[in-house]
């Protein structure tokens, strides 16, 4: 499934109220369906269910033994001084009062997310992200403690929604007609490689959304080149 941004995968322990897809399905199809993996209710973008114990059972076992690619999409506060690096920050999921995944070099469970960026416009920057684990917000923890929080998100960075005045140079428009192009965080899983039968592998992607269709878009149409200075990064990032 292409999951919309605001639903839940299945229940949410914080929120019971929360729309659910695994239920929304389930209504529509008159059938059960089991959850093999989650994203966040925030994050739209690819979600895998099975269609019965059997196959549960082995898509199971691929993301408990990381056999499965995952990447996502993001669009981050700021230009990093980077090309690729990676983030093998060691993470404790509820780790706080505000029931955040936390950095603790201690406690933290081993984490580990790759990251590539794409393109830059203004003060913000198109990135690719592919988690080596699956730690809830994983993502979103080890972008921003790169210093780069994902736009919109409520956790992690600063929640306000990303208007195309403040990014783009010379913009000439009403400040008071001006609808922002994003108001959710700006994360979407975009590619998922599962493992098929034999030594095939199943590769399933999800569209963007309209709210990230029109930012990447826009994005690309302001991007600037990157930089000489920016190169591969090989050294490992974290805490």
């Amino acid at each position: 499934m292409n999951k919309s941004s605001g639903i839940a995968v299945c229940a949410d322990r914080w929120n019971y109220t929360k729309r659910r897809l695994d239920t929304l399905l389930a209504e529509f199809t008159g059938k059960r369906l089991f959850t093999v993996h989650r994203i966040d209710s925030g994050t739209s973008g690819v979600v895998v269910f099975a269609k019965n114990a059997a196959a549960h059972r082995r898509l199971s076992i691929a993301f408990e033994t990381r056999n499965v690619y995952k990447i996502y999409t993001a669009v981050v506060r700021g230009i990093p001084h980077w090309v690729e690096t990676h983030c093998d920050a060691p993470l404790v999921v509820n780790g706080d009062k505000q029931h955040r995944t936390i950095i603790d070099k201690y406690r933290g469970k081993k984490s580990s997310t790759q990251f590539r960026l794409l393109s830059h416009a203004g003060d913000i920057s198109l990135i690719e992200a592919a988690p080596e684990s699956g730690r809830t917000h994983q993502i979103r923890v080890h972008i921003a403690s790169l210093g780069h929080p994902i736009i919109c998100d409520t956790l992690y960075g600063r929640d306000k929604p990303l208007f195309l005045s403040s990014f783009k140079r010379n913009w000439r428009g009403d400040h008071f007609d001006e609808r922002p192009l994003i108001e959710r965080i700006a994360l979407h899983a975009a590619k998922l490689t599962l493992p098929g039968r034999g030594s095939k592998e199943v590769l399933i992607e999800a569209p963007y959304p309209k709210d990230m269709a029109a930012l990447i878009k826009q994005i690309g149409k302001l991007a600037s080149p990157l930089s000489p200075p920016l190169s591969k990064q090989n050294a490992r990032e974290g805490v």
